[in-house]
């Protein structure tokens, strides 16, 4: 059955049931439209309380279909391509802030992901808020299995573990506006900063990890893998299955960030900042 929805320019028009039949997906017109309001406030630094109400997403289908509009649209700015995803929402005081009882995913680039102890301009942002979080590198191309992905199961797919730092950037007046609007802005994705990888992880309880932030050699926060679902890999193994239900995978060489361990704040021009992940190494970021 049709839906009745008013496009973006007024005209009622009518949005079919997806091909899946479980989905609705918003139509076309209004996807881009969404997503080219979505690349302008990013690229203006304009911060809203809201997106329009006609080019609001209703569903996690239509606020993943903007997602990957606008992430092709970043692509095309900058040359750049997707190298995997970001995970947020991994904890309950993040999950009732924005009203969903689920993580929710978005994507990481080429463009925006650099090595630690890389410094970057503080005026590129709208806000620079600091999140420590346990990384991953995919070895194995991840299919999905009968009952979900475990813990296990998911492990056996992964070759390295990456201590990062992600900067979260968002231009809405608060990042409470709700998730799906996060979702449809690429999860407020801003920047990856990556440590070096290890392959040495398997033998040590993630959850229990710790992990210890820092600005300007002075300490802000501490906390462990056991604040993203109660360990990293519960959030690797919840990827591996929800993408397919937005038509994608978990690929080898795919990069996959978390979800903070640690409180967060956010950083200002002039500050270095540091993630300590103890065994695992330490990552370090400056704004000028």
């Amino acid at each position: 059955m049709d839906v009745v929805r008013r496009s973006a320019t007024g005209a009622v028009v009518r949005r079919r049931p997806a091909t899946t039949g479980r989905l609705l997906t918003v139509i076309d017109e209004v996807v881009g439209a969404a997503a080219t309001e979505l690349l302008g406030m990013r690229t203006n630094h304009r911060v809203v309380s809201d997106l329009p109400v006609p080019l609001r997403p209703e569903t996690l289908a239509d606020a993943y279909a903007i997602q990957h509009r606008v992430v092709a649209g970043l692509a095309e700015q900058a040359d750049g391509r997707c190298i995997g995803y970001k995970v947020a929402c991994t904890n309950e005081i993040a999950q009732a802030a924005l009203q969903i009882d689920r993580p929710v995913f978005g994507r990481l680039m080429s463009q925006t992901t650099s090595p630690s102890g890389t410094t970057l301009a503080a005026d590129q942002f709208t806000h620079r808020v600091v999140e420590a979080e346990f990384g991953f590198r995919v070895g194995v191309d991840v299919e999905p299995v009968d009952g979900g992905h475990t813990r296990a199961t998911i492990a056996e797919h992964i070759d390295a573990l990456i201590p990062a730092i992600e900067i979260v950037d968002h231009r809405f007046e608060s990042w409470a506006v709700g998730a799906l609007r996060i979702v449809a802005d690429n999860a407020i994705h801003g920047w990856w900063v990556r440590g070096e990888p290890t392959t040495d992880w398997r033998v040590r309880d993630l959850a229990a990890s710790a992990v210890s932030v820092s600005r300007n050699g002075e300490l802000v926060t501490t906390g462990s893998g056991e604040a993203v679902l109660g360990h990293p890999l519960n959030v690797m193994a919840w990827l591996a299955d929800e993408l397919p239900r937005f038509g994608l995978q978990l690929r080898r060489g795919d990069v996959v960030t978390t979800g903070v361990a640690t409180d967060v704040f956010e950083a200002d021009a002039g500050d270095r900042c540091a993630a300590d992940f103890g065994p695992f190494g330490t990552v370090t970021v400056a704004f000028h």
